[in-house]
This record gives structure tokens, sequence and C-alpha cells, in this order.
């Protein structure tokens, strides 16, 4: 990894801030680190764009919303929450990955690897194929995979080969997580869902 890497650290404890940048500095990556107080701080900082985002699932509650427009405005950041305290699983299905207070250093320095690279490559802007989009509506429907096959008149093995390409290309691998990207990319509506 040759490019250096922009990083964002959004984290109010000074304690866990220097803990990532020390381990930053000791991994030998060439990376720039920000420190912000708070989410807006992306969007109003246009000279750096960071490549991955380290924040406190904390910081988004009661700011889904805002967090949301600012992941669908900057679609090439790579979102980590840091994880020390009992979060909601809903908005942990927000991020790209997790890390939690006690993983190892090693943890840390793959993610920043395996982000960047993901990033550089534009492996998150891969499309989606029309059969995985179909298969992607009803898998947010809450059709198991036998369903989707019979809707779709397709095996159940195809259609865990779509749901494994569906989660490859968009980097989320929970049911919750591609629901929030099928609504922000217009796939589906929220209205079609409320009962």
């Amino acid at each position: 990894m040759s490019k250096r890497v922009n990083i964002t650290i959004i984290e109010a404890s000074a304690i866990i801030r220097h803990g990532i940048e020390s381990i930053l500095s000791e991994s030998g990556l060439q990376h720039k680190t920000t420190i912000s107080e708070n989410l807006n701080e992306i969007s109003e900082n246009t000279e750096i764009i960071p490549n991955i985002v380290f924040v406190n699932p904390v910081n988004l509650q009661n700011k889904v919303r805002e967090f949301n427009v600012i992941k669908k405005n900057y679609p090439d950041i790579y979102w980590a929450g840091i994880v020390y305290s009992l979060t909601d699983q809903q908005i942990l299905s927000l991020f790209d990955d997790i890390i939690y207070i006690n993983d190892p250093p090693g943890k840390i320095i793959s993610l920043i690897k395996n982000a960047f690279t993901k990033s550089d490559s534009h492996f998150r802007q891969e499309i989606l194929t029309e059969r995985e989009t179909e298969v992607l509506k009803l898998l947010v429907a809450g059709k198991a995979s036998k369903e989707i096959a019979d809707n779709l008149n397709i095996s159940t093995h195809t259609v865990i080969t779509h749901r494994k390409n569906i989660s490859q290309k968009t980097g989320i691998k929970s049911v919750s997580g591609l629901t929030i990207y099928a609504v922000m990319k217009n796939l589906i509506s929220v209205k079609d869902y409320k009962e």
C-alpha cells in the first residue's frame, strides 16, 4: 500500500483517539489523521476527504438521517465503528466494519488495509446486475432464499450465489444494512413496506 491513507477519528475520548493514532504510527502505514468533533465536519472540510472514518456509534444517536446523507454524498468513505459499550444493533448495521475496544492492533491495521484497497479499486461502486437487484428487493422484503428461488424460477444455490455477490459488491452483510442500502439507492421505497 504505497498511497497515503486519510483517516478521520470522531471520538470524544482522548485515550481512545491516542490509542488509535499510536497503533497507526507503529504500523508503518503512510497516513494523515484528522480529529473531528462531529459528523458535520466531514462535509464542512472539503479539502481532505477521508478514506476511512473511525466513529463512536454514540455520535449517531438521533443523527442517523444526517449520517445517511453524509454517506450518500461521500460514497467512497469507509465507515468503521469504535465500540466499547452496549450499542443499538441497527446503528451498528450502518457501518462498513466494527472494531471493539479489546481488538488487537493487527485487526485495526488489517481493517485499514482492506478498506483502503476496496475504496481505491472502487470496490464499493460496483453496480448490481438486474438479477441481483431482484434478489435484493425480495431479500429486504423478508423472503427466505427458497422463496426467492421460487419467485424468480431459479435454484436456491443461485440465490445464495447472488446474495454473496450482493454482499461483496456493497460491502454489507446484514439484511438491515442491505435494506438501508436499497432505500438509499432508490431500489425500494420505505412506504412500500409500511403496514
